[in-house]
């Protein structure tokens, strides 16, 4: 079954992005107005977000989201195929010398970023970097192992891309400290944490207390790596900038959280300038914090159940 599912996505990689993006439209029609894919959770995001926009803004950014995510799936389908030249000119990035100075001066590097814009294409800035480093792409494992390998191929278009599951990060990453390899590893930070891994709460897209997450602060700074904010860009349909923001090379000087401060910080400064291109469609603030008040407590760091506790 796997092999079948890869070679079907393989072959349909092979169509030209004009092709492509002719079904991707008529996606959108069937997945916007027939399906209905979590319209009220987008809608319930955005007019939480921008209160201060009209209705009419308000789905006329929900009308371009839907557009992209069905352009992103098949986006991220045409990795599989692209050529390196292709690619090259339609993904461009900026600041990549920033990294290579790192690299020079012995320093791994942290990516940090959102689920914004095309963010599988992230896994080709390789593409400016040493041949002989390695990107590590940080993932969390799919139930259906058909779909898990596809993805697994998606993000191994470069030669030095190596996904990495979740919970084999520091192992990577000491394993590549040992072997004297430079790595630089992307952290995609912005989604809702599970109850036990929230660990602070901060203002993001006008809600007051939003629960982020810190594990890949705590690496960061364990591995003294230098960290990059990943900002995307979309200047037209196909075509994406990927520049690097550097938030720090002193991790260990910051107060505890700064860096996940600072980056979802940059990251709603990118949303708000083209709000289109975000993730509108996960139930981003589904925990609240007077929930999480009512069922946990934190006791010496860890979040445990009160009932536990009691």
């Amino acid at each position: 079954m796997t092999k079948v599912t890869i070679a079907f996505f393989y072959l349909f990689s092979l169509l030209p992005f004009r092709m492509l993006y002719a079904i991707s439209d008529f996606v959108y029609i069937f997945v916007y107005y027939v399906v209905r894919y979590r319209r009220s959770v987008v809608r319930s995001n955005l007019t939480s977000s921008f209160p201060e926009k009209t209705m009419p803004e308000i789905k006329d950014i929900e009308h371009r989201f839907y557009h992209f995510f069905c352009d992103y799936l098949f986006e991220a389908v045409k990795l599989l195929s692209i050529s390196d030249a292709e690619l090259r000119r339609r993904f461009k990035t900026v600041g990549s010398d920033e990294v290579r100075k790192c690299f020079a001066g012995g320093q791994d590097v942290a990516a940090v970023l959102g689920h914004y814009c095309n963010w599988e294409w992230l896994s080709c800035v390789g593409i400016d970097l040493p041949a002989d480093c390695r990107m590590g792409l940080i993932y969390h494992p799919l139930k259906s192992t058909a779909f898990d390998e596809l993805f697994r191929r998606i993000r191994s278009h470069e030669k030095n891309a190596v996904p990495v599951p979740k919970k084999d990060i520091l192992r990577y990453l000491i394993t590549y400290r040992r072997q004297n390899i430079r790595n630089i590893f992307g952290y995609i930070s912005d989604q809702s944490p599970k109850w036990e891994n929230i660990h602070l709460w901060m203002p993001f897209l006008n809600h007051p207390l939003t629960p982020v997450f810190t594990g890949g602060e705590r690496i960061m700074k364990k591995m003294n790596n230098a960290v990059f904010y990943v900002e995307m860009s979309r200047p037209q349909r196909g075509y994406y900038t990927c520049t690097y923001r550097l938030i720090t090379r002193e991790p260990a000087a910051l107060p505890d959280n700064e860096i996940t401060r600072r980056f979802m910080q940059m990251l709603e400064e990118t949303i708000r300038r083209e709000p289109a291109y975000y993730l509108w469609s996960h139930d981003r603030w589904r925990r609240t914090k007077e929930e999480f008040d009512r069922r946990f407590v934190v006791v010496n760091g860890k979040v445990l159940p009160r009932k536990q506790k009691e």
